[in-house]
């Protein structure tokens, strides 16, 4: 027996593919939105876990920082420590002072010079003075420049022609000076001390080395008269 489907088989494929797709569609727009939710936790994990990383840090460098600050008051009492102990020292040490500039002037006075007065400020020491003439005052700059260990940067502020009466039928010229000098306390004495005898035993070598150049010729002449 023939049967016929009289049924309108075309309308119910197109219909079956119309509903395969719609849940195609369906099952693709809930896998996307399960993709995207689970992309979204992630972050959103991540992001509160950065978040107390960064709160975590925080509260550590408020920590630093306030150590920082204890570690800078620390410093600057040392500092003010220091400098008391250094102001201490230096009070010892500027007791002698005067003692050691007056034996400086003696030591370095030369004959036919005499001072009239003398006036410290600080460091920087004034003094007048009479000369018999002004090579005398250039003998006292040089000794103050080169033989003092004590006294440094002599300096002459002016010096005046004048004349001294001795007796009524004697007057001489002489040599009216004022000049001024710097003292140096005992640490700075001490450092110019050491540098000038590191200056002078690094120049030795270098002063024996042309003696024993030269001797050497001498010993070959007495060799060949021999």
């Amino acid at each position: 027996m023939i049967l016929i489907n009289l049924l309108p088989h075309r309308e119910a494929a197109r219909k079956r593919r119309r509903e395969m797709f719609y849940a195609s569609l369906g099952a693709s727009a809930f896998a996307g939105a399960m993709i995207a939710g689970g992309i979204y936790l992630w972050y959103a994990a991540q992001i509160s876990e950065q978040q107390n990383r960064n709160l975590v840090l925080t509260t550590e460098i408020k920590k630093l920082e306030a150590q920082i600050k204890d570690i800078a008051t620390l410093q600057s009492e040392i500092a003010a420590l220091r400098a008391r102990q250094q102001a201490v020292e230096d009070l010892q040490s500027d007791r002698n002072v005067p003692v050691h500039l007056l034996n400086e002037l003696v030591t370095q006075l030369p004959d036919g010079v005499y001072l009239t007065s003398m006036r410290q400020s600080n460091n920087v020491v004034a003094v007048t003075g009479v000369a018999q003439s002004n090579e005398r005052v250039s003998e006292l700059l040089r000794n103050l420049s080169t033989g003092s260990a004590r006294i440094t940067r002599p300096e002459l502020v002016e010096i005046v022609a004048s004349s001294v009466t001795l007796s009524p039928r004697d007057q001489r010229r002489v040599a009216n000076f004022s000049m001024r000098m710097t003292l140096l306390r005992a640490s700075e004495a001490q450092k110019a001390a050491a540098a000038a005898s590191a200056a002078s035993a690094a120049a030795a070598p270098a002063s024996s080395a042309p003696a024993v150049v030269s001797a050497a010729p001498a010993v070959a002449a007495a060799s060949a008269r021999k």
